[in-house]
């Protein structure tokens, strides 16, 4: 009787091996069916343009050959060429510097605001007061950088911005500073625009990481004398030091990327020598100009060099004990 009943029982390795992708697959069906807009959304429009990328190794003319694919296959190949012309051309060092300068104040300035004021709305006792402020504090990410750079524009204007007026009356007029043509006062314009404008937003993935945060954990400092400052310092701050590190790689990953409709905005003449980055000099040269080739090899630059400072910053944390992004 016990060889008939083990005989019944099926051995362990036939029931993993009947569980196939097609099983698996009609089991989570639903959970496969609302990725597919994801995904096409990523090979439409992420993936697919990179074929693009060609064009960087080409003298490319959108008039070479017929059809959708006769500029791309009918261009003759120039090698690394428009990458040497691209480098060693007088706008490069140009690029990089006004380019660099703005990220890393902007790393520096910027990154740190939506912690701080994560950790101040966390602090609030009252919920409703709470959900005031964050409420009003979220309202500008959803203001277009259209309607920013106006603002910036009627405020600080030389002809009836009230600011410059204001500074005008403190300052006299001969020392009241014109933020809108300084070269000097472009970096800080931009990073006060951003600031005003996207770190109420910003705080939305602290503020969920800190709801996270064990409450046994405050009590614990309390009893053992812990001030309010104690606390955050030593219990809340560490808690989401995961999180900090992550958001910390993307935007060292995205250093390049300084944003080309806020600075597109409030470029003119005047300061064109520090607002000329890597973004508007893509735009001039391939939309204005019609120099698919040159854009196509900045474009790649910066990628190239944005991944290779997302797996450094990535490695880094590592090294220091984080868990990184992967």
């Amino acid at each position: 009787m016990e060889k008939k009943a083990k005989a019944r029982q099926p051995k362990q390795h036939d029931l993993t091996k009947a569980v196939t992708w097609k099983h698996a697959l009609y089991a989570h069906k639903w959970l496969y069916l609302m990725v597919i807009p994801g995904v096409l959304y990523m090979v439409i429009f992420n993936y697919l343009p990179m074929a693009g990328l060609v064009m960087a190794f080409q003298d490319f003319s959108p008039y070479n050959g017929e059809g959708m694919f006769g500029p791309f296959l009918h261009s003759p190949f120039t090698g690394f060429s428009v990458f040497k012309k691209f480098f060693t051309g007088p706008d490069f060092l140009t690029l990089l510097k006004n380019t660099l300068s703005i990220s890393i104040t902007s790393l520096i300035f910027y990154f740190p605001a939506p912690i701080i004021l994560a950790l101040l709305l966390n602090e609030i006792k009252s919920k409703y007061f709470k959900r005031i402020t964050q409420t009003m504090v979220y309202i500008p990410h959803f203001i277009s950088w259209v309607i920013v750079a106006a603002l910036t524009t009627q405020l600080f204007s030389t002809t009836d911005g009230i600011v410059y007026h204001l500074l005008a009356e403190l300052m006299g007029k001969a020392n009241a500073p014109d933020v809108l043509s300084s070269p000097k006062l472009f970096v800080p314009m931009l990073i006060g625009q951003s600031m005003w404008k996207e770190t109420g937003y910003g705080t939305i993935i602290f503020l969920a990481a800190l709801s996270g945060v064990d409450v046994q954990l405050y009590e614990a400092a309390e009893v053992d004398g812990a001030n309010r400052w104690q606390k955050m310092w030593h219990v809340t701050l560490p808690a989401i030091r995961g999180t900090i590190i992550i958001m910390l790689i993307l935007k060292v990953g995205s250093l390049l990327n300084t944003g080309y409709e806020q600075i597109f905005l409030m470029q003119n003449s005047m300061n064109r020598g520090v607002s000329d980055v890597f973004d508007t000099y893509i735009y001039t040269k391939g939309v204005v100009n019609g120099n698919y080739s040159l854009a196509t090899a900045a474009g790649m630059f910066k990628s190239v060099v944005s991944m290779i400072m997302v797996l450094g910053a990535n490695k880094i944390a590592k090294v220091f004990g984080e868990s990184g992004f992967y």
